[in-house]
């Protein structure tokens, strides 16, 4: 199964902010952390990723720096700031109201294909 573009586009914020919160990270381990969180589902490109980490660094919710690693290239190193959690607390709170609603129009006595 593979998640639909939409909802990956809707999803993409709320989890890279997510992943900053626990602190900072590089595009690579940003990709394997999301990929790690959706057990494979989720399988972004550098492609999607990158435009959306400069969106996010355009509009104060991410800061980054280059750093380096030793016997390694140097890293942009990504981190939330305060209005970035501020901008997550205010994500947090937009999707616990979209899962609710889910839960009260999905069944919650049929199983999902492929689940039973």
């Amino acid at each position: 199964m593979r998640v639909t573009k939409d909802l990956v586009a809707a999803s993409a914020t709320p989890i890279v902010l997510g992943i900053l919160a626990e602190g900072e990270s590089y595009g690579y381990a940003l990709l394997r952390r999301i990929g790690e969180l959706s057990g494979g589902e989720l399988d972004w490109t550098e492609g999607f990723l990158y435009p959306l980490l400069h969106r996010l660094e355009r509009l104060g919710h991410v800061e980054a720096s280059w750093q380096a690693v030793a016997g390694e290239r140097r890293r942009k190193y990504y981190r939330i700031t305060k209005q970035g959690r501020a901008e997550l607390a205010e994500q947090q709170r937009q999707w616990q109201t979209v899962v609710g609603a889910l839960k009260q129009v999905w069944p919650q006595f049929i199983p999902l294909e492929g689940t039973a």
